[in-house]
């Protein structure tokens, strides 16, 4: 059997610019607790990722990480919250 993703079509859904907003502070928490997961598990800042030695260079804070490394994080929210939409919920600020 052949695995066929079918994501929730959302390049129709416009976000507002509160929703922009969220969009930013979601994407900082979501690092947030994957640093601190990487943290409980005993990972550490190093400058190359290593599994071995459990070193990751995006264990610092969400604003110094490099632009393409937010991005991902901002992507990924923004698709939920799109989702969200698209399925019918409303989100009120």
């Amino acid at each position: 059997m052949t695995y066929k993703p079918s994501p929730i079509n959302v390049n129709d859904i416009d976000l507002t610019e509160d929703l922009e907003l969220l969009v930013a502070k979601l994407s900082k928490n979501t690092h947030e607790i994957w640093s601190a997961e990487r943290a409980n598990d005993g990972w550490v800042y190093g400058t190359e990722r290593n599994d071995k030695l459990k070193t990751h260079p995006c264990l610092v804070p969400y604003n110094e990480l490099p632009e393409n490394e937010k991005k991902y994080d901002q992507i990924i929210v923004e698709n939920v919250i799109k989702a969200a939409i698209k399925l019918g919920y409303n989100i009120k600020l």
